[in-house]
């Protein structure tokens, strides 16, 4: 049986383009992503203020885009995807991190999913496949729906190398989690490895071809996906084994893969492989060896991190888990807002942001829409550190119109308004 492959490769601003058309073909990209189908770019917004290691990175984009239309891949059959969340404003983090200026640069479609996408019900696009669920099964007995656009087309993943709150990890597998998944997807953070595992089996009945792409020239420590500690590391990788590039990452980081339940779960289900000694790694042997030796995400927990683990795992669950399937469930989305936004942000994000700014990366990121790229890379990315644009009194000031756009878009206030609407007609 072949081998599950994940290459990696060291990286700098000048030689990233290069280094990225390189690692896609080394990970065997061209064989899985078929030219004749769409091709989804998934974007990971997990943020939608910037912060380093939190989502993908305009290079990231940048490379990817420019690796496929080298190779003879169709413009007109890539386009950029992005989802929405109860607690994350896709349009204002698509500007923040600077992917919008890529997707827009390079001539491509901007998908929302959504925003007047046509949504099927998940029976109608697996089948049976549904009788194998680990959980979903419970947490929608009604059923969900998925876009229908992802039925044939290639999806590539835009993971960061990162911690997670309920996930110890977290990358390609549960970059899925909100392009399947409608604005009730916190209904599964019960059981969210097994969701994971769910998508990855729904993932590989509806795509042509799924592929990942991860970013790790930062890569985020501690209480993730958000209020991490960022470093530089300076590699990428990418495979088109969802589970084996993410249990690639997981080493580097510092931990077991094979401890990591939803790893386990998807690599004893045949989904992937997560056992390193079965992996094998192509391009820098070395970098792929190497240990971080990072924390975690749950020796240093944010109050909110700590207040989320007490309602969906621990003595909170009873009393209050049942209110976030319910109409009083934006209490929820505004106490993140206002934990995230509001207090974290503004009062400890410049602080822990600061050596990457400083990195070729962070003055990169700076001046993004002013770098000149040539066919290897980023050869002058500015002598001056990025600046936190947000931080302080204006993320504060920004975060009052994220907290409006929350309530007003709540999945909850949006159904009932529509059965005002439909009553109103009728």
């Amino acid at each position: 049986m072949t081998r599950s492959k994940v290459a990696i490769l060291r990286t700098r601003p000048e030689t990233a383009l290069r280094d990225y058309h390189e690692l896609m073909n080394l990970a065997g990209y061209q064989a899985v992503i078929a030219r004749e189908a769409d091709t989804a770019l998934k974007i990971n917004i997990s943020w939608h203020f910037f912060f380093p290691a939190s989502s993908t990175t305009p290079w990231q984009l940048d490379g990817v885009i420019r690796a496929m239309l080298a190779d003879g891949y169709d413009r007109s059959r890539m386009h950029a995807c992005h989802n929405r969340t109860v607690v994350i404003d896709a349009r204002l983090g698509e500007r923040e991190n600077k992917q919008l200026p890529v997707v827009e640069a390079h001539g491509l479609r901007n998908v929302h999913i959504y925003e007047g996408e046509e949504w099927v019900d998940i029976r109608e696009a697996v089948g049976d496949l549904t009788k194998k669920f680990l959980c979903l099964n419970d947490v929608y007995p009604g059923g969900f729906f998925i876009p229908r656009r992802f039925i044939g087309e290639n999806i590539i993943h835009l993971p960061t190398v990162k911690t997670h709150v309920f996930t110890t990890t977290t990358g390609a597998m549960k970059n899925a989690f909100g392009g399947l998944l409608n604005e009730r997807r916190h209904w599964t953070h019960p059981v969210i490895h097994e969701t994971l595992v769910d998508l990855l089996m729904i993932q590989r009945r509806i795509h042509r071809g799924v592929f990942a792409v991860m970013d790790g020239t930062f890569a985020g420590d501690g209480p993730g996906p958000r209020c991490m500690v960022p470093y530089v590391k300076n590699v990428i990788l990418a495979s088109a084994d969802q589970v084996a590039i993410d249990a690639v990452a997981a080493r580097l980081m510092g931990f077991d893969p094979l401890s990591i339940k939803y790893l386990r779960l998807a690599h004893d289900a045949g989904l992937g492989c997560a056992d390193p000694r079965e992996i094998e790694i192509v391009g820098d042997q070395e970098a792929g060896s190497e240990n971080w030796h990072f924390v975690g995400p749950f020796r240093r927990m944010t109050f909110a991190a700590r207040m989320q683990h007490l309602i969906y795992w621990g003595p909170l669950r009873k009393p209050v888990e049942w209110s976030l399937k319910t109409v009083l469930a934006p209490w929820a989305y505004v106490a993140s807002v206002v934990y995230h936004d509001s207090f974290w942000y503004p009062l400890r994000a410049k602080r822990l942001m600061r050596a990457a700014l400083e990195s070729p990366w962070g003055r990169l990121f700076r001046n993004w829409e002013h770098v000149a790229a040539d066919s290897n890379g980023y050869p002058l990315v500015g002598t001056t550190p990025a600046e936190a644009p947000r931080t302080g009194l204006r993320a504060l000031a920004r975060s009052v119109g994220i907290l409006g756009t929350c309530l007003r878009e709540a999945p909850e206030f949006a159904l009932r308004r529509r059965r005002r609407a439909a009553s109103t007609r009728s």
